[in-house]
């Protein structure tokens, strides 16, 4: 009998495990993706070290998960067997809380994440609910569109929400992960962009991912040349170092707004007369329901705009995730099936 092969962690401080199990079958309204690209996320470190409510172990990571729709469960009416789809961190919601009443799905009371309250890609087959599945346009690569369903969607979504208008002045703070594929988003999008790094070696990528002008956040003060630039609109905070966001602040237009999707873990102490003297604002933005998924990746194909990635076979996963957590990897790390 065909098993399958899956990387799991048993306990929260554990070592990721390669374990046998048995192929799982979808539930109501459940469908079974044969997985053919995982991404490996910062926020799988959640899962690794634990503490997130609803986290119990043992559990399979991954929230970037792209492959083939191969069994459906009973009631699923919207998708067949062979649709190449994904998943991202949204797994599912309620349908009944006030949120979802509401038609704000991703803030679902009771919202399930894929590879925290439910198991991820990091396996051959997974489950996932029918709502949360995102169908992958013909042509688009399974392990390039698998970090578009996180870092992907966060930057697209959020920048699609920010009130910015074509030709406004964007800034993007931060040339990783997350910041590369928004310096992409909002250049193609019609958005005059500015991206904000560390040191005078990410000059040259940030302009050919799109960008106009690079300001070096250790050569020179960044607000001073935001300022020169006329001021942002909004400033795409991707890279989690609350520090370096704050410093942002003064650059920022008359009602600029911090749009923060790169999550810091320490505290940002801010004056509240940066903000009330001209209307500027801090908003944080989650990523986005399937739909948005999709929104994202059918723009990314159509756009041209790409993921830049270094790719791990499954049983390579405890590497691969501490490439990632390296901070070295050009950009996303993904695991192949």
């Amino acid at each position: 009998m065909a098993k399958n092969l899956a990387v799991q962690l048993s306990k929260a401080g554990g070592d990721f495990e390669l374990v046998e199990r048995e192929i799982p079958q979808p539930g109501a309204g459940e469908v079974r993706l044969k997985v053919q690209a995982c991404g490996v996320c910062h926020s799988d470190q959640l899962v690794k070290h634990g503490g997130l409510p609803g986290l119990t172990y043992p559990r399979v990571p991954g929230h970037e998960v792209v492959g083939v729709v191969d069994e459906l469960g009973s009631g699923v009416t919207e998708w067949k067997k062979g649709d190449h789809a994904g998943v991202g961190w949204h797994g599912g919601h309620c349908f009944v809380c006030d949120s979802c009443r509401r038609g704000d799905f991703v803030t679902c009371q009771n919202e399930a994440i894929t590879g925290i309250t439910r198991d991820g890609g990091y396996q051959q087959y997974m489950l996932a609910r029918h709502e949360a599945l995102a169908l992958v346009p013909e042509g688009l690569d399974s392990a390039e569109a698998g970090p578009l369903l996180c870092a992907g969607i966060t930057t697209f979504n959020a920048l699609r929400n920010s009130g910015a208008r074509m030709g406004d002045l964007v800034g993007v703070q931060g040339i990783g992960g997350l910041g590369h594929l928004g310096i992409q988003y909002a250049a193609k999008a019609g958005y005059r962009v500015v991206a904000i790094g560390r040191g005078p070696e990410n000059a040259a990528l940030a302009k050919r991912l799109g960008a106009f002008a690079y300001v070096d956040a250790k050569a020179t003060k960044v607000a001073d040349e935001l300022k020169k630039l006329g001021g942002a609109k909004v400033l795409l905070a991707t890279a989690p170092n609350a520090k370096a966001m704050v410093e942002t602040i003064e650059g920022l237009a008359v009602g600029g707004k911090l749009l923060v999707v790169g999550a810091p873990l320490e505290p940002m102490e801010v004056s509240a007369m940066q903000l009330l003297m001209t209307r500027r604002g801090i908003q944080g933005w989650p990523s986005g329901t399937a739909r948005d998924s999709q929104d994202t990746l059918e723009f990314s194909k159509f756009a041209g705009v790409r993921a830049m990635i270094e790719k791990y076979p499954l049983e390579k996963a405890g590497e691969a995730y501490a490439r990632m957590i390296s901070g070295e990897a050009q950009f996303r790390v993904v695991l192949t099936m």
